[in-house]
């Protein structure tokens, strides 16, 4: 399990053998549970939308902790700079919630991430986002391409 603090909050233990590759599509998706907790409801009686947005960034953290190794963690770290974010279906409190990313389009440093919330067995999303990261070199700082090493840990190799 990851020491990241961000990843701590979901289990990057893999549920079974090759969790987290080749994600490329709802249907494949990387997935975690939550039940939304009392400090996360707001004065409307559902999951702030702060609070899906947090999600979003804690299922993207975790999924890269799953599937990398630990000298690739300290290598690279993935920055958020621009989200998308759509809400449709409130989910309340005690509620469990299905979050799913998966992998979108790689360019250059950047790469798209979709993410889908939604209750269980819900035909609608609670909440849904786009989000395009950039790959940060931890020692220079500066955006360092999506590589061949990326694709190959995420098993997208010739899949994008």
């Amino acid at each position: 399990m990851s020491d990241h603090p961000l990843a701590s909050r979901m289990s990057t233990q893999r549920q079974f053998e090759g969790e987290g590759v080749c994600c490329t599509s709802f249907e494949t998706a990387f997935l975690r549970t939550r039940t939304a907790a009392p400090e996360e409801i707001d004065e409307l009686g559902h999951v702030n939308n702060v609070v899906y947005l947090r999600w979003v960034q804690d299922i993207a953290i975790t999924h890269w902790h799953t599937v990398s190794p630990p000298q690739q963690i300290e290598s690279d770290v993935w920055v958020a700079l621009k989200h998308t974010i759509e809400y449709r279906d409130p989910i309340l409190p005690g509620e469990t919630a299905e979050i799913r990313t998966w992998l979108g389009r790689v360019h250059g440093p950047r790469f798209d991430r979709h993410v889908d919330i939604r209750k269980p067995g819900a035909k609608r999303f609670s909440a849904r986002a786009t989000t395009e990261w950039c790959r940060v070199d931890t020692a220079t700082r500066r955006p360092k391409r999506v590589g061949d090493d990326v694709l190959e840990t995420f098993g997208l190799n010739g899949l994008l």
